[in-house]
């Protein structure tokens, strides 16, 4: 007799990473926790960082790139008059000679003169120490062996750089910005550009998308509550909340979920679940027991291709 395994839970976990452990040692818990390995995490938090890190579950591990492109908010620390190779509080202390101005008394009117060159567009080289690919290798690999290699600036954007305090050894702030920004590049340049070395001291990541750390739930709530941990995941149907959601026909869901085009006559708008700020371009499709199904494109004629099928 064949025995059918249940099924997994789906949805998206929102974590409250502790310091000390890396994204992927939390999804090595949780995947314990939750008794599935179909497990992914959104967006990358360094061992030292806390905070938002949100993991796809079961299905949601399909839309882990459309739930990755909200803006990134993050309160930060930078500690004055340190540079270190990592850029951040854990590394090398290095000396360049940009240290001009370490026993300098900052303002606050100057710090904030230079904050502005960092809102908007602009270039940033990520820390050597990251996990971008040289030549297919990461380059913290090739860094560690001290290899020799040139990181390509990438084009990032903030949104808003707040500063929240400044004494003699810190800056406190709070930082918004679009996806692939380093927060420990951003305490290097600000370093650099002060005069003074800068790196990061402290990092806590408020919000990731539309997921905040209200939400959150400590790898310790969720051991705790080993049993009922699947209810802490916000499921399915609430994700993507943008999305305009229509309901298919029978047919229509039969075919959406075989990731074949549906037309205008196998499925109808549910207006009560569509935000008036709806993108268009791509639906969520549900069936009549409010299963979604797939996440589909909409061409110029109105018909729906689904892109991610679901089930």
């Amino acid at each position: 007799m064949v025995q059918h395994t249940a099924p997994g839970p789906d949805g998206v976990l929102i974590v409250d990473k502790p310091s000390g452990v890396t994204s992927h040692d939390v999804v090595t818990r949780v995947r314990r926790i939750l008794r599935t390995r179909r497990i992914g995490h959104i967006g990358t938090l360094d061992p030292l960082a806390t905070g938002v890190l949100p993991l796809v579950v079961g299905h949601a591990t399909r839309l882990a790139s459309l739930l990755s492109l909200g803006d990134k908010i993050y309160h930060a620390v930078f500690r004055l008059g340190i540079a270190t190779d990592t850029y951040d509080i854990t590394g090398k202390i290095v000396s360049p000679e940009t240290l001009k101005n370490k026993n300098q008394i900052l303002t606050r009117e100057r710090v904030e003169a230079v904050t502005r060159n960092f809102v908007g567009t602009f270039k940033q080289v990520p820390p050597r120490y990251s996990a971008k690919k040289i030549d297919g290798v990461r380059a913290y690999q090739l860094a560690r062996r001290r290899e020799s290699f040139v990181l390509k600036a990438v084009e990032v954007k903030v949104r808003q750089f707040e500063i929240e305090k400044l004494t003699t050894d810190h800056i406190v702030c709070r930082v918004t910005c679009a996806p692939g920004f380093y927060i420990r590049s951003l305490a290097n340049d600000l370093g650099q550009a002060l005069g003074c070395g800068a790196c990061l001291e402290n990092l806590r990541r408020e919000q990731s998308g539309p997921f905040t750390i209200s939400e959150a739930t400590s790898i310790d709530q969720l051991e705790q509550n080993n049993d009922h941990s699947s209810l802490y995941l916000i499921p399915m149907a609430r994700l993507l909340p943008n999305l305009q959601s229509v309901v298919a026909t029978e047919r229509g869901a039969r075919l959406a979920t075989h990731g074949n085009s549906i037309t205008s006559s196998q499925f109808k708008i549910i207006p009560e679940q569509t935000p008036a700020n709806a993108l268009l371009d791509r639906v969520k499709i549900y069936d009549n027991s409010g299963n979604i199904l797939a996440i589909a494109e909409r061409t110029a004629a109105g018909i729906l291709h689904p892109k991610i099928v679901l089930v």
